[in-house]
């Protein structure tokens, strides 16, 4: 299994048991671990499993916690961001949700965020995904 860059021992471990099921970019992603941490260049693929990290991205980015889907059961199944002044996506409904709601289902679903800091041109970047090893999860 190749070796992320800068991934600390659960992170390769987290990578090394779900294999094939996570994105190439994942594997290859510079792996982050305190907040603001923002690679070796401009528009490089970072990815970290850390509430710190994640949650810094967010509130530099002016995001709150939100849902695009729920379940039966009314908790969030796709997780998404709500920016301030960002643009309608496509008529979507994405709903506010708290951050332990949100944390809950990431680690439920034992997800990465993968996500950008710069665009290649030095830009603060929005980009983000999320590895679901488990694609059946929804």
């Amino acid at each position: 299994m190749a070796t992320a860059t800068n991934a600390k021992p659960d992170e390769q471990k987290w990578l090394d048991r779900h294999g094939d099921q996570v994105s190439d970019s994942t594997r290859r992603a510079y792996w982050t671990h305190e907040p603001g941490e923002e690679g070796d260049h401009d528009g490089q693929t970072l990815a970290t499993r850390s509430r710190e990290v994640v949650e810094d991205w967010a509130r530099r980015r002016k995001g709150e916690p939100a849902a695009a889907t729920f379940g039966d059961d009314g908790r969030p199944r796709s997780l998404r961001f709500v920016f301030e002044g960002g643009p309608d996506r496509g008529g979507s409904q994405l709903k506010r949700v708290s951050w332990d709601d949100w944390w809950q289902v990431f680690e439920d679903r034992d997800l990465a965020f993968v996500y950008q800091e710069k665009t290649s041109d030095g830009n603060q970047s929005n980009f983000f995904i999320f590895d679901n090893p488990n694609r059946s999860d929804g």
